[in-house]
């Protein structure tokens, strides 16, 4: 399992003041949950690994976890939360329209969803081009690879198609123009 600390500061900044609500959808070994969940919040966390769960649940006892799919209907786990964070799932899903529009029942009226992705900016791939690192870069001899690669562009259109709004930006990881991942704060619309 990656090890995905590196946005925790990023989403830590897009965060709303005061004790929230969490789901933490696609959370892997819980990583993250654990860490909002050290913080104050509430945070309830869910993966379809059931050997991340398994490593989370004896990690991050103060977290509520469970094993599911990010297609797979919530309600039963979790009623309203003030934030939705998803870090480093979207790109491995088929159908990521679909998981956009399955969360946002679940959040309560003005609340955020927050992802992060791999970002593909244009100063960073070319230099994968100029150092040809493309294969490195897109490696294939792994399961579960990245399937989906999002722009802020393709991202934010995909959003406001799943009834969200107000998205903004931050980055996380390596250096300016060359980061690791985009994090993105989405609004469900009013």
């Amino acid at each position: 399992m990656a090890d995905h600390s590196y946005t925790l500061p990023a989403i830590q900044n897009l965060l709303p003041s005061g004790k929230l609500k969490i789901l933490d959808a696609g959370c892997g070994n819980g990583f993250i949950a654990g860490r909002l969940a050290d913080m104050g919040h509430q945070v309830t966390a869910f993966d379809l690994s059931e050997d991340g769960i398994a490593i989370a649940k004896e990690k991050y006892p103060n977290v509520r976890f469970d094993v599911r799919s990010v297609y797979d209907e919530v309600n039963d786990l979790i009623d309203q939360v003030d934030i939705i964070i998803s870090s480093e799932v979207i790109e491995h899903l088929y159908y990521p329209q679909r998981f956009l529009k399955n969360m946002h029942p679940i959040l309560c009226e003005g609340g955020f969803l927050i992802l992060t992705t791999p970002y593909h900016g244009y100063a960073k791939n070319l230099a994968l081009s100029i150092f040809d690192k493309w294969d490195n870069h897109h490696t294939v001899d792994w399961e579960g690879g990245h399937i989906k690669f999002f722009s802020q562009n393709t991202l934010s259109c995909m959003l406001k198609g799943a009834g969200y709004e107000n998205v903004m930006y931050n980055n996380a990881g390596r250096i300016r123009w060359l980061w690791k991942s985009m994090v993105c704060r989405a609004q469900k619309k009013k």
